[in-house]
């Protein structure tokens, strides 16, 4: 696997500097809104690897090597000696649900010697959760699956995913990787406490949650936020919501996108089936870059302590906001893991699409750290 990196922002374009090379098959592309709706951006792209499927999104930051970035478009091309890659895309407004959508998309795949998916979605558009499990439930036993949601920053306005180099709303696209020699491992942790008592859903219909106890939701989260509720949705990114099905021990973190104050709701990334139980959370900063650590240290198992060759991370919104001036230990804390030799790329995201483990079946989560890490044998 050869890779090369360049970090396009409003101060260099190494985009002129790239040397046309037709070898390369998958370009990642994330970066702001601000530059995706610079089409003559994905032009330029283009016709540098034009053999090449670019796979990206729009972000809520970039993750560059060991940095995180604001307003930039970061750009990793590869170039794999033993795996094929095919491309598919789709779009939410083509299908009654999210979950058609994911059936669809995943029907259309060639699934002969598939290895692995990766998928990429509009963050706004799309109910998560559904999208996964139409995904998931269509794909041959042992290929696995993992991606996430594009972000806007904290504006939750307009999202993008490319499509054949256009960047389009309410897109979703998909990228297979074929053959026995690549490699990937996946793993995903959080890092939140929760708090407060745990409150049964009793008014839902998909993602969106009218009322926890017979109260409406957005009047809680307006109680527990104070000052900081005339900033909503975004501040409710700091105070995520457990979801525990009632018989299960294990929860998972839903994140808001949405409200609507003549109905007193929230929508979230995922569904919010009525009759589960949620807790509200807040940020340990400590075990947020624990949560990364830890997901680093499950994919190496993986890889029996070998460092990968490429890793991509899909951190959340959430996470970036909490950690602030922070948000680079939780890189520093994989690379500590992997070592100098790994190549990291990745963004901040709306949603992240990953099994807790290589193991456990593919969810939807809100507020991981998740890492696809990818080598040749």
């Amino acid at each position: 696997m050869k890779i090369n990196q360049y970090l396009y922002d409003s101060k260099t374009n190494p985009i002129e500097g790239i040397i046309q090379n037709l070898n390369i098959q998958l370009v990642f592309l994330f970066g702001s809104r601000d530059v995706f709706e610079k089409k003559e951006v994905f032009k330029n792209i283009k016709e540098k690897f034009p053999n090449a499927f670019l796979f990206g999104c729009t972000t809520s930051g970039e993750i560059f090597q060991n940095s995180v970035y604001d307003s930039t478009l970061t750009i990793t091309a590869i170039q794999f000696e033993h795996t094929s890659i095919r491309q598919i895309s789709t779009n939410l407004n083509l299908w009654k649900n999210s979950f058609e959508a994911g059936k669809s998309i995943a029907n259309a795949l060639d699934k002969t010697d598939l290895s692995h998916v990766l998928v990429l979605s509009d963050g706004l558009l799309v109910n998560g959760s559904e999208l996964t499990l139409g995904l998931s439930a269509n794909l041959p036993i042992g290929v696995g699956l993992t991606g996430g949601l594009s972000g806007d920053a904290a504006l939750f306005q307009k999202t993008y995913v490319l499509v054949e180099g256009e960047p389009v709303q309410g897109a979703i696209s998909v990228i297979g990787l074929y053959g026995e020699q690549i490699k990937i491992g996946c793993a995903s942790m959080g890092g939140w406490d929760i708090f407060g008592p745990e409150r049964r859903i009793t008014k839902s219909k998909g993602n969106i949650l009218y009322e926890l106890d017979g109260e409406p939701v957005l009047d809680l989260y307006k109680k527990y936020l104070g000052d900081a509720a005339k900033d909503l949705p975004g501040s409710a990114l700091r105070f995520p919501l457990n979801l525990r099905i009632e018989g299960s021990d294990v929860g998972v973190v839903r994140t808001i996108l949405g409200m609507n104050e003549e109905e007193g709701s929230l929508t979230f990334a995922g569904d919010m089936p009525e009759g589960a139980f949620t807790n509200l959370m807040k940020a340990n900063y400590d075990r947020l870059v624990d949560g990364a650590f830890g997901a680093a240290k499950m994919t190496s198992k993986r890889n029996k302590d070998k460092s990968p060759e490429l890793a991509l991370l899909i951190s959340c919104v959430g996470r970036k906001l909490v950690l602030d001036q922070r948000v680079e230990e939780e890189i520093e804390a994989i690379r500590e893991v992997y070592g100098d030799n790994t190549v990291f790329t990745g963004f901040y995201s709306y949603g992240e699409i990953s099994p807790f483990t290589p193991e456990a079946k593919c969810e939807l989560h809100n507020q991981t750290m998740t890492i696809t890490t990818f080598s040749e044998k």
